[in-house]
């Protein structure tokens, strides 16, 4: 039987003493202080739980909380940044939490204390962390300095920035009718890593920009100028899927242009190719990493236990081992007895769980163990074509399944504002990409380079590598900066 399948009374129970509470540092209120750390959809579930029942503090390193699921859209020009961000202190006062913007260094569980990057220490008497995840490069060389990651809002706007860099610089080249670098005539070649949902997703929006977007876009391109290669180290995409939308998925792709590379092992990334564990050189221009996630470093500093991937180890009641005041939920968990998806519903529910669990604490009760109910997975292709695989073994693909993959995610977003600008946004993209362009791009930073982005350069080529003029002084105009803005070009 499925631990989600057990009832309550079945399930063991783990005692803790009511909390005593010292005094608040950062509330007057009597009530038991409570600290989420990361605002995804781990500590989102958390605060509609939590809401008005306790004294919450958010603690993010953003001002802002992302819809990461549609990611790609932002990173192939289909959404602007803000129809996939939403303002942080604004969700956190609806669900009666206090914001604070401030990266956690250091966890002190004996004093209850957090520390922040700007040197601060502030008292809980629990604490959420629900960070997410990073990059994880699995040891491949090079991968960290030449391949872009797909999981912060961030990382979108600076592949989106280069993507489009890169195609200006080839139609420059197109025109001028120069030879390419590293002797590739006028070619763009595009490599995402992973056959995950994203990866699958990524490579099927670079498909559709290619075969509809770029004959108005960039009308001196020809479509065969751009290659988009999918590479994935297992013998079939999307492996949480049943084997027939496996094959659907790999089938929908390569009918799209896709040039997808089963069973294929990366050993090294490198600025102009990645080389296989084959031995196999394959030429490379732009490098997109969704092969997987890991904690982020700081995670290392906290001075908890850390499992597989630098994941935070918990308990079946999803505490942290070894600790009776701290959670952790979502893609940062790793719960070795029941491994779980790193997907939103996971997340959402690890969520909503923990913060029971601190509801039974206060009040002097036994928490119960995590179950995972298992609602559901879903993936887009492209334009009228996605797989969706119900909890119950419902399986549908094709045109009704890219109509409640939309729905659905359209739906979730925060705020009608974000709805109504995706709705918009993504109906120009499908609808009318092969009649007016209709590409999302970043602020004109009057062909000079933007400031540095913290989350790494937006030209990882190191200095003195050979590019022509035209390249350069295009990717220099897709640079974003600070509060980076959209139009339509």
């Amino acid at each position: 039987m499925r631990p989600s399948e057990r009832s309550t009374a079945e399930l063991p129970t783990t005692e803790l003493p009511i909390a005593q509470y010292p005094h608040a540092e950062y509330s007057t209120s009597q009530q038991p202080r409570v600290i989420v750390v990361g605002l995804g959809f781990g500590g989102l579930a958390t605060l509609k739980e939590l809401r008005n029942r306790f004294s919450v503090l958010v603690l993010d390193g953003n001002g802002y909380t992302t819809f990461q699921p549609l990611l790609y859209q932002v990173a192939t020009a289909g959404l602007a940044p803000s129809d996939v961000a939403y303002p942080a202190r604004a969700i956190s006062g609806k669900y009666g939490a206090r914001f604070r913007h401030g990266e956690v260094t250091g966890i002190n569980p004996a004093e209850r204390t957090v520390s922040l990057a700007d040197g601060s220490q502030i008292g809980y008497d629990y604490l959420i962390l629900a960070t997410g995840a990073t990059a994880a490069y699995y040891g491949v060389g090079g991968a960290a300095e030449h391949a872009r990651s797909l999981y912060t809002r961030r990382d979108a706007i600076t592949l989106r920035d280069e993507l489009l860099g890169r195609l200006d610089g080839l139609a420059a080249v197109s025109q001028a009718g120069r030879a390419g670098r590293a002797g590739r005539a006028g070619r763009l070649v595009i490599t995402i890593v992973g056959g995950n949902a994203t990866g699958v997703e990524m490579a099927g929006s670079l498909a559709e920009l290619r075969n509809s977007a770029l004959e108005t876009a960039y009308p001196e391109i020809d479509p065969t100028q751009v290659e988009v290669r999918l590479v994935e180290q297992l013998p079939e995409l999307l492996t949480p899927f049943a084997p027939a939308l496996r094959r659907y998925a790999a089938a929908e792709l390569a009918k799209r242009g896709v040039d997808v590379r089963l069973g294929t092992a990366i050993k090294e990334v490198n600025p102009e190719a990645i080389l296989l564990a084959s031995g196999e050189t394959l030429p490379s221009d732009l490098t997109v990493w969704a092969a997987g996630v890991q904690a982020p470093s700081a995670a290392a500093a906290w001075g908890l236990e850390q499992g597989k991937g630098g994941r935070i180890v918990v308990e079946p009641d999803l505490r942290v081992r070894g600790q009776d005041r701290i959670f952790a939920v979502g893609d940062i968990a790793a719960d070795a007895e029941q491994p779980l998806p790193q997907l939103a519903q996971p997340a959402l529910q690890m969520g909503r769980h923990a913060a029971r669990q601190i509801r039974l604490l206060a009040r002097g009760e036994p928490t119960v163990p995590f179950g995972y109910r298992d609602k559901g997975i879903m993936a887009t292709i492209g334009r009228r074509s996605a797989v969706v695989q119900l909890g119950r073994g419902r399986r549908f693909r094709g045109t009704i399944a890219w109509l409640a993959w939309l729905g659905l995610h359209l739906v979730t977003l925060l705020g009608n504002r974000n709805r109504i600008s995706a709705l918009i946004n993504l109906s120009w993209r499908y609808v009318a990409w092969n009649h007016g362009g209709g590409l999302i791009v970043g602020d004109d930073q009057s062909g000079s380079p933007g400031p540095a982005d913290p989350d790494g350069p937006t030209d990882s080529r190191p200095p003195g590598r050979d590019a022509s003029a035209a390249e350069s002084a295009a990717r220099r105009r897709y640079t974003a900066g600070p509060g980076d803005g959209a139009g339509v070009l």
